[in-house]
């Protein structure tokens, strides 16, 4: 469930669930500690979310600490919405693929701890049941096997970057 974060008249920002005034600094924490924020006006109910992100977003660009290319700024204005659903879609997808690697390399590596005999690594691995100890030329091979995958994965996330 999002956290509601009302904007006042007077460009205050209320957490209601915390019930206090939170600053777009506090907002941006929050987000970077995984909670979903919505922000409604207050008054009318309307939807601020994306104007309230994009605020963040130019604060950040403001105080240098994101650099977004002056030429991809360029282009989002001159090619108005066409583009903006372009990036939408294409940042939406990249983000999929990181967080599907992601998913993939952890369950790979517990698929490999849990044949190594480590036990219990990690929230999802389950301890070794058999008590045999692991075959070192098996283990070689697979970790050659997840060497490549890595090598694998590694070049198509470095492509989808360079495609951007």
């Amino acid at each position: 469930m999002a956290y509601v974060i009302k904007r006042y008249s007077n460009r205050k920002l209320y957490d209601t669930q915390e019930s206090r005034y939170v600053t777009l600094e506090e907002i941006e924490e929050m987000i970077r500690a995984g909670r979903e924020i919505a922000v409604v006006d207050a008054s009318s109910g309307e939807d601020l979310t994306s104007v309230t992100l994009a605020q963040i977003i130019l604060e950040n660009e403001r105080n240098h600490r994101a650099t977004l290319p002056t030429a991809f700024l360029h282009q989002l204005i001159k090619h108005g919405q066409a583009w903006q659903d372009f990036v939408q879609r294409s940042m939406k997808s990249s983000l999929e693929g990181i967080v599907s690697n992601q998913r993939e390399m952890e369950r790979i590596f517990q698929d490999w701890a849990s044949r190594a005999g480590w036990g219990m690594v990690g929230p999802r691995a389950e301890p070794r049941r058999d008590g045999a100890e692991p075959d070192a030329e098996r283990l070689r091979e697979e970790v050659s096997t997840l060497r490549e995958r890595l090598r694998s994965l590694e070049e198509r996330l470095e492509r989808r970057k360079n495609q951007k």
